[in-house]
């Protein structure tokens, strides 16, 4: 039979598209998502997001507003769940993902990433899953992870007659160049170690071979002699190599305005402090000297996206973004905007992703050659996992302020973390 489109058949199809019913177009599943950090995150994180709705229209991703630190974010999940208000994927600090994952409010990765086959050939290797892994369940996927380098001012180097480009390995070159570097003069200061938080306090206790409890998790593992002489670099960088004690924010400007010889912190700032220094100085960066060349090894520092919406269509349409997010595309994205070491293997050996980026870019394999020694950010067990990172920091600045000396923090911070820890 052959259709003839006459004057009549159009008019009769006119009429009856206006008197059948409009079919309606199902509206976007919008999911709620949440991170800290929007000074490292905001512009990769809102990219990412536009690329993925872009391919994926049926699905709207709203952040919420940001939090300014991890353990912010983890505070505000924790609150909002006892309403059932929490974000639909929310990124955690790795070392808070444990806290989350055993209140019982992330959803087990594995059986999705399981449907979709061997998560190896989406770029999932099991060394990057167990990243993600809290409370006996793949409760999150990583989404960026960093380790500490050692952000270096050339020129500050020059004028103190040391060679930038001549990598110096152990804390007692760094501490005699930080003391050169200072006695120049004019404000001028030859490092500051960011010391706020637990993860860079970690990354000098395991570079001695260190550990922050036993793998029991019933003793403490930094009270012995690693810790001290964790605690006894800090004393020594302000003592012998005239490091101020200026705060996290305060350190990071006086390094960008160039008067700063050595910082010491995350690749995750690598982006900002190239786009901050402008003609300020040439910069370098350095691996992160270890106290035990052979024992040492290095925090993993960043987040993971954890799924925690109840709804099964806000799940399935979180996870699909979160897999975009991790994924070859989003990782190679995360790196270029931030600093941060890749969380898929895909997109670190394919040169499509960033093959060709690390050739151009020399400065962000620094982080990428100590890959190697990281290890996970440490997570203590139970809920007081903020309060005792808030012990940690309050004890390192007072030696860093040189309000107590190394032995009697150390004691007070382990007999005040010892308290705070679940009882056997």
């Amino acid at each position: 039979m052959t259709f003839r489109l006459t004057r009549r058949t159009m008019l009769a199809g006119a009429a009856a598209s206006l008197a059948a019913p409009r079919l309606a177009f199902a509206a976007p599943i919008e999911i709620e998502a949440h991170y800290a950090m929007p000074a490292v995150y905001k512009d990769v994180k809102e990219t990412i997001a536009r690329a993925f709705m872009a391919a994926n229209p049926d699905v709207r991703v709203a952040w919420r507003q940001p939090a300014a630190s991890y353990d912010e974010a983890t505070q505000l999940v924790l609150r909002e769940a006892v309403t059932g208000r929490q974000p639909d994927l929310t990124f955690q600090g790795l070392n808070r993902l444990r806290v989350v994952a055993e209140r019982g409010l992330a959803v087990d990765l594995a059986p999705l990433l399981k449907a979709e086959g061997d998560p190896a050939k989406a770029g999932y290797t099991p060394e990057l899953l167990g990243l993600g892994q809290a409370g006996g369940i793949q409760a999150g996927l990583a989404f960026a992870t960093s380790n500490p380098i050692v952000f270096i001012n050339a020129d500050l180097f020059r004028r103190a007659g040391l060679d930038p480009d001549r990598k110096l390995t152990t804390w007692d070159e760094h501490i005699e160049a930080s003391k050169r570097i200072s006695a120049l003069g004019g404000g001028v200061h030859g490092s500051y170690y960011r010391w706020q938080g637990d993860w860079i306090y970690s990354a000098l206790l395991f570079g001695f071979g260190g550990a922050m409890m036993d793998a029991a998790e019933r003793e403490i593992g930094f009270a012995g002699p690693e810790g001290r002489a964790s605690l006894s670099v800090l004393d020594r960088l302000v003592k012998e190599g005239g490091m101020p004690a200026l705060s996290g924010e305060a350190g990071a400007q006086a390094f960008a305005a160039g008067k700063v010889g050595m910082y010491y912190w995350s690749t995750a700032f690598l982006r900002q402090a190239m786009n901050s220094l402008g003609q300020n100085f040439r910069l370098a960066t350095w691996e992160f000297p270890l106290g035990d060349k052979a024992r040492g090894r290095l925090p993993t520092g960043g987040a993971a996206g954890m799924i925690l919406a109840k709804d099964p269509a806000k799940q399935q349409a979180a996870y699909r973004f979160l897999r975009y997010a991790t994924g070859p595309e989003g990782c190679a994205t995360m790196v270029k905007g931030t600093g941060y070491v890749p969380v898929n293997q895909i997109a670190a050996d394919d040169p499509r992703f960033l093959g060709d980026f690390y050739r151009d870019n020399p400065l962000f394999m620094t982080g990428v050659r100590q890959m190697p020694i990281m290890v996970p950010w440490y997570a203590f067990p139970g809920a007081n996992g903020v309060r005792i990172t808030s012990v940690i920091t309050d004890n390192v600045s007072r030696v860093v302020e040189q309000k107590a000396p190394v032995d009697t923090a150390l004691a007070d911070m382990a007999r005040e973390v010892t308290r705070l820890l679940p009882r056997a």
